[in-house]
C-alpha cells in the first residue's frame, strides 16, 4: 500500500492549489479525481464555461461596442449554440492541459477514480482498473458541490435543466424561465437576453444578488429590464411541469406556476437555486466527520474539520464559494497542516465578481453594512460617461462607487458595475489592504485614457462632499478636474 504525506480529493481550484503547495513544500502528494476530466466545476461546468460563454456572446453580438458603433458591430446575425460551445470547449481543453502540466511539473501523483475513506488514514479508490488502497498523514477535501436538483422538479436536461447542462443544449431557445436570482441565475439570464432570448427571472427575495450594495443592485435590475428581462421578484415557484399549449399549432412548453397564482410559459427553464454537496459519498462516518443537510463541511479558521488531520476547502465549506477564494483556502489549509507560514490574510477583502452583462464587482463594505454598525461614511461616484475610456468602449452606463470614512478618509468599500469591473476592483482592494486613504487617488497619476481614472474622479467627488477636507488656502476641486 502506497503512503503519502498528503492526499487531496478533487481537482477543482481548492484541490489544485493545495496539492501544488504541498509538493512545493517537498511532500509526497497524490490527488484523486473521480471524473474523466480535470478541474472540477471550475473548468467543466461552472466558472470557465460560463465566462467563456459570456465572452462568446459579447463578441458575436458585438454587445460591448454598441454604444460606440451601434448594430454594425455585430459579428454574426444568426448565432447558434454550436457557435458558443465551440469557443467554450477551446478554453476548457486549454485549462485541462495547464492543470495536468502543473501536476506533472510539481511531481503530484494524479489518480483517477472515486475515493472514499476506509479508515481515518486510508482511502479506497474505485478506479478504471479496480479498487486500490492508499494512506496518508493528512487529507484535503476539495470535492466541491453540484447544482441542487429537487425531486419536485422534472429535470430532463433538454427543456428543464441546471447550469451543468446549458452547454449541452441542441438549439438556442426563443424563451427561457430562470428560477433563482443569485450569481448563476443572473449571469445566464443576462447572456440569454443578450442573444435575443425572451427571459423571465423568478426570485423569492425582493431583489437579485441580495449581498450587493443596494444602489448597485438597483442599477443592475434597471439594466436587466432594459435588456428585456422580466423580473418576478418576491415570487416563489409552486410547481414546474411540461405542458402543451395550443396557439394555432401545438407547442411543447415549460409551465411554472407561482404561489401568487401567476402562470409563466417558456420553451425552456433553467433551475439555479442553490447547490448541494457530495459528502455522503466519501465514507466520512468512518472518520468521525459530520456534514450538514446540504452535505457541506464545517471547518475552523485553519480549514480543519473536527478531525485534525482532515482539512476541507472550496465550495464544500460553503460561502463565499468562489474559485478565487477556493484556491487560497486550499493553499492555506496545506500550509497549516505542514506548519509553514502562509502570510497575512484578510478575509474581509475578498473581491466578488459577477460576470453578468454588465459585469459587477465589489470589495469591502456596502452602504447598508456601514449604516448598520454606525460607521460614518461618504460616497464618491464616477460614471463611465465622464471618463474618456468609457466613451471609447461605448459604455456610458457603468459606474464606480467608493465609500470613504468621514473622519479618517480611509477607503471602506469599492463597488463597480460596467465594463472591466472585475479587473478594476483590484486597485481599490490593494489600497484597502495597505490601509490607504482616498487621498492616494488624488495624489497619484493614472494612465490616460483608462477606466482606472474612475478612482480619481470618485475620490474628488467624495471629498467634495465632505467639509474641511483641505487645509489652508486649498479649496475642494471640481469633480471634472
Amino acid at each position: 500500500m502506497k503512503h503519502y504525506d498528503c492526499i487531496v480529493i478533487g481537482t477543482g481550484p481548492a484541490g489544485q492549489k493545495g496539492a501544488i503547495q504541498a509538493a512545493k513544500l517537498g511532500k509526497r502528494v497524490a490527488i484523486v479525481e473521480k471524473k474523466q476530466v480535470l478541474g472540477g466545476a471550475q473548468i467543466n461546468t461552472g466558472t470557465i464555461p460560463s465566462k467563456a460563454l459570456r465572452e462568446a456572446v459579447l463578441h458575436l453580438t458585438g454587445d460591448g461596442r454598441r454604444g460606440l458603433f451601434g448594430q454594425a458591430c455585430r459579428i454574426k446575425k444568426d448565432i447558434t449554440i454550436a457557435d458558443l460551445v465551440s469557443f467554450s470547449l477551446q478554453v476548457i481543453r486549454h485549462e485541462w492541459e495547464v492543470i495536468r502540466h502543473q501536476f506533472d511539473r510539481n511531481g503530484v501523483d494524479l489518480l483517477w477514480g472515486k475515493a472514499r475513506f476506509a479508515s481515518p488514514t486510508e482511502i479506497v479508490i474505485e478506479g478504471p482498473d479496480g479498487d486500490s488502497l492508499i494512506s496518508a498523514d493528512y487529507f484535503l477535501l476539495g470535492v466541491g458541490t453540484r447544482p441542487a436538483r429537487p425531486d419536485t422538479v422534472p429535470f430532463n436536461g433538454k427543456t428543464i435543466f441546471t447550469s451543468d447542462e446549458v452547454l449541452h443544449l441542441d438549439h438556442l431557445p426563443k424563451s427561457m424561465i430562470v428560477v433563482g436570482g443569485g450569481v448563476v441565475g443572473t449571469e445566464y439570464a443576462c447572456m440569454m437576453a443578450t442573444l435575443g432570448v425572451q427571459v423571465t427571472l423568478i426570485e423569492g427575495r425582493n431583489k437579485v444578488l441580495g449581498f450587493l450594495d443596494q444602489e448597485i443592485s438597483d442599477a443592475f435590475q434597471y439594466f436587466m429590464r432594459q435588456r428585456g428581462i422580466a423580473l418576478r421578484l418576491g415570487e416563489t415557484v409552486a410547481e414546474i411541469s411540461q405542458t402543451e399549449v395550443q396557439n394555432g399549432a401545438v407547442h411543447q412548453l415549460v409551465e411554472a406556476k407561482l404561489e401568487s397564482g401567476k402562470v409563466i410559459y417558456a420553451e425552456t427553464l433553467l433551475y439555479a437555486v442553490g447547490r448541494q454537496g457530495v459528502c455522503s459519498q466519501l465514507g466520512l462516518d468512518r472518520v468521525g466527520i459530520e456534514y450538514d443537510d446540504r452535505e457541506r463541511l464545517k471547518v475552523n479558521e485553519h480549514y480543519q474539520t473536527n478531525v485534525d488531520h482532515v482539512y476541507a476547502a472550496g465550495d464544500v465549506i460553503g460561502f463565499p464559494a468562489l474559485a478565487s477564494t477556493s484556491m487560497e483556502q486550499g493553499r492555506r489549509a496545506i500550509c497549516h497542516a505542514f506548519g509553514c507560514s502562509d502570510g497575512d490574510y484578510n478575509s474581509a477583502l475578498f473581491p466578488y465578481g459577477i460576470y453578468a452583462v454588465p459585469e459587477i464587482s465589489m470589495v469591502g463594505k456596502t452602504e447598508e453594512q456601514l449604516t448598520a454598525v454606525g460607521i460614518p461614511y461618504e460616497s464618491g461616484i464616477a460614471n463611465y460617461r465622464e471618463i474618456a475610456r468609457g466613451q471609447l468602449l461605448g459604455d456610458e452606463l457603468g459606474m464606480l462607487k467608493m465609500l470613504i470614512h468621514q473622519k479618517t478618509h480611509k477607503l471602506l468599500g469599492v463597488h463597480v458595475i460596467g465594463t472591466g469591473a472585475t479587473e478594476l476592483i483590484h486597485i481599490g482592494q490593494a489600497v484597502m489592504a495597505l490601509d490607504g486613504d482616498v487621498e492616494y487617488f488624488i495624489n497619484n497619476v493614472f494612465n490616460f485614457p483608462t477606466l482606472a481614472e474612475c478612482y480619481k474622479v470618485a475620490a474628488y467627488n467624495g471629498l467634495n462632499k465632505l467639509n474641511n477636507v483641505y487645509s489652508g488656502s486649498c479649496q475642494p476641486l471640481s469633480v471634472n478636474c
